[in-house]
Formats: structure tokens, C-alpha cells, sequence
């Protein structure tokens, strides 16, 4: 699964590697992503524009009759996306890109679970598969929600975890976002394993484990 993951990056290096029209403002750095927190998606915009978003961690189906679901629809296997009733129609029609420069997973050892911070060497952001819903309350109200698409650990992650986020490669940035494609058949087949062969592991405080905990001494590896 994917329960915590980090966005550090500078606003001019997302805006490049999204492809978005200008660099994002107001986008703080944080070290300790949690769900039932806002997160910044990357969404089809109008003709062939990218637009950077806010959304609900926590996929919350349209029709949901509360948003509690949400807290246990934070992932989405990407074995059983084009099945499951919470996820398919998202999968043909709402994707989106959950912008991240590093995750955690925990490993299971002796007893205690040690969490691992999981980013490429060179640090530079990559794109979580996701999913996105519109959901309306008895008031009217619109909650925006999404999911993350996990898929099973590739060979440098397995020691930690058997699942990881689905990472989108950059160049199916525009496929994976096109809102006219609905295949799903193609879709997943465009996602393949994801993208893990520039990621590395290392371990990091158990202080990550407290979602009230965001600064950067979180990701820094233990001696």
C-alpha cells in the first residue's frame, strides 16, 4: 500500500516535469503526506493543458451515501481497478497524476515495523497513478477526492514491501491523463509495472509515523 509519501520539490521543477503552464504558488513543502489530507493532483485541462489541483485523499465514490468510505479507499489495486465498482468508471473517466519525490513503506522486522523512505537517487519528482471522483453531500456540497493505484513492488523494493504506488513513466504522462481514452483494457496496459527502476530505499525515523510530524529531518536516512 501507499500510506504516507513526501513533495518537497521547487515549484519550477514540478511545473517542467507536469508539464504545467506556469509554476505552482502557495505549494509549501511537505515531508509527511497523510490521507484525509488536501494533496496537489495533476488533471487534464482545458484543449491540451495541465492544470495543478487540490483533492481529498481518500477516494470518496459518487454514490457514496457518506464520505467516511474514504478512509479505506486511500489505494486502489491496480489488479482489480477495472472490477471494482469504487474504482472503474474513475479508471475510464477521472485520472489524474498525484505529484511525489519520495514515499515511505515499512518493513516488517523482528517485531517492529521500520518505515523506509523510497525516492530516486537523484531526487527529481515522479507521477503516482491516480484516481479521482466528484462526490455531492445532502447540502450541496462537493468534496473532490482521490486514490492512489498501487501495484506489487519491484525487485529493489520487495525486502521492504510487497506493494508500492504505481508510477507513472513521464512519457505516458499524456496517455494516462487523456480524458478521451476510456479503454480500460489499454489503460492498464499503457501502466504496465510502473516505473521503480531509479528508486532506492532507505531507513528513516520512526517519528514519520506521527502525521502531525512534517519537516525535512524525516526523510533523512538513520546512521
Amino acid at each position: 500500500m501507499c500510506g504516507r509519501y513526501t513533495l518537497a520539490s521547487a515549484p519550477e521543477v514540478l511545473a517542467e516535469q507536469f508539464g504545467l503552464a506556469e509554476a505552482p504558488s502557495g505549494l509549501a513543502p511537505r515531508y509527511n503526506i497523510a490521507p484525509g489530507q488536501t494533496v496537489a493532483a495533476v488533471r487534464a485541462g482545458a484543449g491540451d493543458a495541465r492544470v495543478l489541483d487540490s483533492l481529498h485523499w481518500g477516494l470518496i465514490p459518487a454514490w457514496a451515501k457518506d464520505p467516511t468510505i474514504g478512509r479505506r479507499l486511500i489505494n486502489a489495486r491496480v489488479e482489480t481497478l477495472a472490477v471494482k465498482p469504487a474504482f472503474r468508471d474513475a479508471l475510464r473517466h477521472r485520472r489524474c497524476l498525484l505529484p511525489a519525490d519520495g514515499f515511505y513503506e515499512w518493513q516488517r522486522r523482528d517485531g517492529v515495523k521500520q518505515p523506509h523512505w523510497i525516492a530516486r537517487a537523484d531526487r527529481r519528482p515522479f507521477g503516482l497513478a491516480g484516481l479521482w471522483e466528484r462526490w455531492r453531500d445532502a447540502q450541496g456540497e462537493i468534496v473532490e477526492s482521490c486514490t492512489i493505484v498501487t501495484t506489487q513492488a519491484g525487485p529493489v523494493l520487495r525486502d521492504v514491501h510487497e506493494r508500492m504506488p504505481l508510477i507513472v513513466p513521464a512519457e505516458h504522462y499524456a496517455r494516462w491523463l487523456d480524458p478521451g481514452r476510456a479503454d480500460a483494457r489499454a489503460l492498464l496496459a499503457l501502466l504496465g509495472a510502473g516505473d521503480w527502476r531509479e528508486l532506492q530505499a532507505q531507513p528513516v525515523s520512526l517519528a514519520v509515523n506521527n502525521p502531525r510530524r512534517d519537516e525535512p529531518n524525516l526523510i533523512q536516512a538513520l546512521t
